[in-house]
């Protein structure tokens, strides 16, 4: 490769990190920032709009735009999705309510959901074999990065600037991954053009739409029994159905079910759902208990989360460099192992464990979800041929963001069951201790709530101006109770971190293999 060659593909390797870096932390960046956008533009009971309707719109269009990029090329569909994103970016500085927001947000998703996974398939596209690994573990340090570096981010914006530069400042990390790749990616290979399988694309997106919405409905502005929920549910049960039949008879899929048949194809999707349900709820539950239990100073969930991302960073990166030299499966069992054990840790804190300890089982978490960022993408695009690599990236990705949409719920749920639980039980026997039931909610163990807290939100004790408020006996009654509904949480967590950690002794002998693709990319360029 000419020096003129591999500076351009230095260039076109940042733009496609900047893509990554864009995308995944606009599912988090959003966080910290909420309580400012509905304070500016109202609609308390509509902000959950602005997080699901990004994520609804990125799922349902990881598969579409990873089909239409083997059908077509990646990169006109990876310079559409940054024009895309950018254009809902500006949009969202823009909002003047909440609807709108959410609107201009779902616009984002759509640019987002064509960026992640097209970005990985270039990559393996575009350079030797022999680099793919190293290269990997940076792809995917970026990613698992950019996730969890997204509040903290979101934060300083919020505090120093204002809640609109949230999303202005992708337009020119936008406007510089747009000239890398549009002006210096040259694609040399041939698309061949399918036959597009419209009636998979309709159905996947109604039913991810169903199951969005129904989970993030469900059990706050509707009941889960009320029949919203049901028909929502319910839809989402026929569409699937539907998609899945209509995959099956289609000549070019959107998700192609042969690929499957391959041991290493289907493990790593697996994994990525399993692992990704994990580890969501240790990044969602632990800034609460630090905050809520421990009385953490810390005010926004990404600081807190800082040693979890250097631990999955390390192994991310390492992930990508042992890619070469060792087996997926050799790979990944120990670093999921890593989670079991980080997870499993979790589930031994209580009001008396002192910070350094939560930060060294968070390091641990990290470094057991880190090597999932690059390893999975590359094991399940080296199983396939080229014409379907963005298939397989677009598949593993939305997948793996299917498990943390149902592991937010999903132990989401549980947590809230066994908070409520353990108020309702403190509420008792307060109400006994003054022998009346009326007075369950103001005379917790000689002293009585300031007039308009809810505590019925673990949130709530996320605020020292709050926690001021409540009496020293009944803080330490509620924070006992939140303490042990996380605990039990990260508990239940354990089951899919086992689940991956088992399926990962089914990745078979593959690995990366330079010497069998070095014709191939020869070929190509």
């Amino acid at each position: 490769m000419s020096a003129s060659k591999k500076n351009n593909m230095g260039l076109v390797l940042a733009g496609l990190l900047l893509g990554i870096l864009m995308a995944s932390m606009d599912n988090t960046i959003v966080a910290t920032a909420i309580g400012d956008i509905v304070g500016k533009l109202g609609g308390l009971d509509k902000f959950v709009w602005v997080t699901s309707a990004y994520m609804v719109a990125e799922m349902a269009g990881m598969p579409i735009f990873g089909k239409l990029s083997d059908m077509y090329g990646r990169k006109r569909f990876f310079v559409f999705g940054i024009i895309v994103f950018m254009l809902g970016s500006a949009l969202c500085g823009t909002a003047t309510s909440i609807v709108q927001l959410s609107i201009y947000r779902a616009i984002q998703g759509i640019g987002g959901g064509a960026l992640v996974p097209i970005a990985f398939t270039i990559m393996f596209d575009a350079v030797p074999a022999e680099s793919r690994g190293k290269l990997g573990g940076l792809f995917g340090a970026v990613f698992g990065l950019s996730s969890i570096f997204g509040p903290l981010l979101g934060a300083y914006l919020t505090e120093y600037a204002a809640w609109e530069w949230v999303f202005y400042i992708n337009l020119p990390l936008g406007l510089i991954a747009f000239v890398f790749i549009a002006f210096f990616y040259k694609e040399s290979r041939q698309h061949q053009r399918q036959q597009i399988d419209w009636t998979g694309a309709v159905t996947l997106i109604g039913g991810v739409v169903c199951l969005m919405f129904g989970l993030e409905l469900g059990g706050k502005t509707f009941a889960w029994d009320s029949w919203q929920i049901m028909l929502l549910l319910g839809g989402f049960v026929v569409l699937t159905a539907a998609f899945l039949l209509a995959e099956l008879r289609a000549k070019e899929p959107i998700i192609s079910f042969r690929m499957f048949r391959k041991q290493i194809y289907w493990s790593s999707n697996v994994i990525a759902i399993f692992s990704g349900a994990a580890f969501v709820t240790a990044s969602l539950y632990i800034p609460i208990f630090i905050q809520g239990v421990l009385g953490g100073k810390a005010t926004n969930s990404g600081l807190v989360l800082l040693p979890m991302m250097v631990g999955s960073v390390l192994t991310a990166s390492t992930g990508g460099f042992l890619m070469n030299k060792l087996k997926y499966r050799t790979i990944m069992l120990p670093t999921l192992a890593l989670l079991v054990v980080g997870l499993a840790l979790l589930t031994t804190l209580g009001e008396d464990t002192g910070l350094w300890t939560v930060r060294a089982f968070m390091i641990l978490v990290g470094l057991g979800i880190g090597a999932s960022f690059s390893v999975l993408s590359n094991a399940a695009m080296f199983s396939v041929s080229p014409r379907d690599r963005g298939t397989a990236s677009s598949t593993l990705n939305f997948l793996r963001s299917l498990g943390m949409t149902l592991g937010i719920t999903v132990f989401g749920i549980i947590q809230s069951h066994l908070f409520s639980r353990k108020m309702e039980a403190l509420a008792g026997s307060s109400a006994d201790a003054a022998g009346s039931a009326g007075a369950a909610g103001n005379a917790a163990a000689g002293g009585g709530l300031p007039p308009g807290l809810d505590l019925s939100d673990p949130h709530t004790l996320l605020s020292p101006e709050t926690r001021s408020q409540i009496p020293h006996q009944l803080l330490e009654s509620i924070t006992s109770a939140l303490s042990s509904s996380i605990v039990h949480t990260f508990a239940w967590a354990v089951v899919p971190a086992a689940l991956a950690l088992v399926t990962a002794f089914f990745m078979g002998r593959d690995k990366l293999e330079p010497e069998q693709e070095q014709g191939e990319y020869s070929a190509m360029h």
